[in-house]
């Protein structure tokens, strides 16, 4: 049996990124990552900050903030024409943030550290790290601003039940006897929390995770990410070679989506996705894969775009355009994808 696990390499930087564009999540902090700052040691300031690794963006009320390489979190409060640098305790690999309002946020990564935001992302402060852990944490949810989930690598699952002044490790909660990482973990309306991983990893929550259910999943593939539609018990799963699911009964049977592109079936992972205001559902991946729906994910639309850049998350820039962020750093592009200032020609 296959794993996506990181060679022996350490003080690769550049292999961190290939891991985690590819799908790998960028696993093993000791082996990916750069090394550990001293305490009192925050990101470097950087003018190209915006144009470097960038993992993870998402809403802060009308706020644009994004995180990624080195410990840089931008946020933007202009619809992601500009952004600003914020002072960030670490320079450790960022892989994913979330906000429950337009104050309160938390951003996950290498060596399991968990940084929480109380000022909409202006300024930031270490909650939680395991440096013994030697894996990341790659991803996080709140329900409100006392209880959160983080979930990562070699089957990772933390809690918090007081805004993060404490995290508990109840890893034991899921049964994952291989520890299969976990890459991704999303609400599902009027349902639960459902995570998905390596090799095909699917576990549900109908009670916002205080207990959880293994399923047995349609896809024995690594699966990058998770999100709940608008439409009730209904969710997308996503992951290796442009392998997309559908389940309308929070998981317990799945259609597979078909993807096709100009030159027939995608095949590009896909990593990062987004819930629009009107229910519109955009996915992004390798390849410069951009794929939409309107129809809580029945059906896709795929644009492929031009320079092929790695893409790993998408949100709405607030002004009818999207944000990405992965190869390049943040991107702002039309709803389909294509640079904002290449319209004529078709990009």
């Amino acid at each position: 049996m296959s794993r996506c696990r990181p060679p022996a390499l350490r003080n690769t930087a550049l292999l961190a990124t290939a891991l985690t564009l590819l799908g790998c999540a960028a696993l093993s902090a000791p082996a990916l990552a750069a090394e550990a700052p001293a305490d009192g040691v925050y990101s470097t300031e950087s003018a190209k900050a915006a144009k470097s690794l960038m993992l993870d963006v998402v809403h802060a009320g009308t706020r644009l903030v994004a995180v990624g390489d080195r410990g840089h979190i931008l946020y933007s409060d202009d619809q992601g024409k500009t952004w600003t640098q914020a002072k960030v305790p670490t320079r450790q690999l960022l892989t994913a943030v979330y906000f429950v309002d337009d104050k309160h946020g938390w951003a996950v990564g290498h060596d399991a550290q968990i940084l929480a935001s109380e000022d909409g992302g202006l300024t930031w402060s270490k909650q939680f790290e395991d440096l013994k852990r030697e894996a990341p944490l790659l991803d996080v949810w709140f329900q409100d601003v006392d209880h959160g989930v983080a979930v990562g690598a070699y089957g990772a699952l933390l809690e918090t039940t007081d805004g993060g002044k404490n995290w508990q490790d109840v890893s034991d909660r899921l049964d994952n006897q291989d520890q299969f990482h976990l890459n991704a973990i999303a609400a599902v309306k009027d349902a639960g929390l459902f995570i998905v991983g390596e090799q095909g990893s699917m576990f549900r929550s109908p009670d916002w995770g205080q207990t959880w259910e293994k399923l047995q999943g349609p896809y024995q593939g690594s699966l990058f990410g998770v999100i709940g539609t608008a439409q009730a018990q209904t969710l997308l799963a996503y992951g290796l070679r442009g392998n997309l699911y559908r389940s309308t009964d929070f998981g317990s049977t799945w259609q597979q989506v078909e993807l096709k592109a100009a030159r027939g079936a995608l095949e590009f992972g896909l990593s990062g996705a987004t819930l629009l205001a009107d229910g519109s559902i955009v996915i992004v991946g390798n390849g410069g894969s951009v794929i939409s729906s309107s129809d809580n994910g029945e059906t896709f639309s795929v644009f492929n775009r031009p320079d092929r850049i790695s893409l790993s998350s998408v949100t709405a820039a607030g002004d009818g355009n999207l944000i990405l962020t992965g190869q390049g750093g943040v991107h702002t592009t039309q709803l389909n994808g294509a640079e904002i200032n290449n319209k004529k020609a078709g990009l």
